[in-house]
């Protein structure tokens, strides 16, 4: 079929699409209507953990499917406490709330900060957030990210999130005050260009925190889950944070995300929070598909050897085409292309089967499947290599 057999116009218009209508998908690869084949390093924005389609995610959905899909959050339910105990036994924190999109769970750390100013630090309640941050797409989130071009969208915007410049202790010591009560970080910024942050500065921050008696969340919605060749990514640096949320890779491409606290910060009282499908047995028994896989031995080793790979790849394109750094850890990566054609590379690349992100205009993002092939890391670079000259000749 092609995309004028479909009624796409009953879609609310909320984004630019290409005239593609996709029906299929297996591990790195997807199929359109038309039966062509695409090479996807984009994985739904580093949602699809296992590639698309994953056998472990299916057969747990497929069972659960036929054993108990929903029986409301007023209830405890075998899959949900299976897999927030896989978390808590895996990470610094002892609780788990589940939610449906890290914008959600982001949501509910922004809630669970506030909440434990009130009853700890006098009704403080400001977050400080980071220039070029990303949180989600709810009142709330969109006004602590700091997104080009969201601070006139949707006014009057959500109080209470003063701005620090990302490696800069001193920018973050200047933002904070007396109504302050967390700082929240992205470990890397995906949606800046996959722009890290150091892992002298996330000690500091941890220290600066601690002194100051405030909390510090780890938005960890693109680097989790075994993103960055650790199961999380505050693990890089040592620290401990207090909150951390999770979202995107978790489910494995079932909506599915966390937030998650330690005993000391689990203030919430009953009715505080809460979701109507919020750990229902479904995207739950994904999430233990993808947990266990991810945690199985030897898995993210083979991340942190897939990503070391495609870094160096990427190094080795970069310098025949003249191009900037490559960013990033694992399997979470960008490369600077140094001028301004990052929309025009992902559109030649889809015409030639290849989905790729440009999150800039000026970089690429690489967010493939954990478990991508060597051999596909190679076509890619290859596909993109031609692309690059050509670009370069014209």
């Amino acid at each position: 079929m092609k995309l004028s057999d479909y009624p796409v116009h009953t879609l609310m218009e909320v984004t630019a699409r290409p005239p593609i209508v996709f029906v299929r998908g297996a591990g790195s690869w997807l199929w359109d209507s038309e039966g062509r084949r695409y090479l996807d390093f984009v994985q739904g924005w580093a949602v699809n953990a296992l590639g698309h389609s994953p056998e472990a995610v299916v057969r747990a959905l497929a069972t659960q499917a036929a054993t108990l899909i929903n029986c409301s959050p007023a209830f405890y339910n075998e899959t949900s406490v299976r897999l927030a105990s896989l978390i808590s036994s895996n990470s610094a924190f002892d609780r788990v709330f589940f939610a449906n999109s890290g914008a959600e769970a982001n949501e509910g750390a922004i809630k669970l900060a506030r909440k434990w100013g009130s009853l700890h630090k006098g009704g403080a309640y400001e977050i400080v957030t980071f220039e070029s941050a990303f949180h989600g797409r709810t009142l709330a989130t969109m006004a602590a990210s700091k997104k080009p071009g969201w601070d006139t969208l949707f006014e009057p915007k959500v109080p209470g999130f003063p701005t620090a410049t990302l490696n800069d202790i001193d920018s973050v010591a200047r933002a904070i005050g007396d109504r302050t009560v967390a700082v929240m970080i992205e470990p890397i910024q995906g949606e800046a260009g996959v722009m890290p942050a150091t892992t002298a500065f996330l000690r500091a921050l941890r220290d600066l925190t601690r002194e100051r008696d405030l909390l510090l969340i780890v938005d960890e919605i693109q680097t989790g889950i075994g993103r960055t060749g650790t199961l999380f990514g505050y693990e890089h640096a040592g620290i401990r944070p207090d909150i951390m949320t999770l979202g995107k890779g978790i489910g494995g491409g079932v909506p599915l995300a966390a937030l998650c606290a330690t005993d000391a910060v689990s203030c919430f009282a009953h009715g505080d929070q809460g979701g109507t499908f919020n750990g229902n047995p479904l995207a739950t028994a994904a999430g233990c598909a993808v947990m266990e896989t991810v945690l199985a031995p030897g898995f993210l080793e083979g991340v942190t050897e897939r990503g070391r790979y495609l870094a160096a790849s990427l190094a080795r394109l970069g310098a025949r085409h003249g191009l900037g750094d490559v960013r990033g850890q694992g399997l979470l990566l960008a490369i600077d292309l140094r001028r301004d054609i990052g929309t025009k590379v992902v559109e030649v690349a889809r015409d030639r089967g290849l989905l790729l992100n440009s999150p800039r205009p000026n970089a690429l993002r690489f967010m493939p499947a954990l478990n991508v092939g060597f051999d596909e890391i190679d076509r890619m670079i290859g596909t993109l290599d031609e692309i690059l000259a050509e670009l370069g000749r014209e």
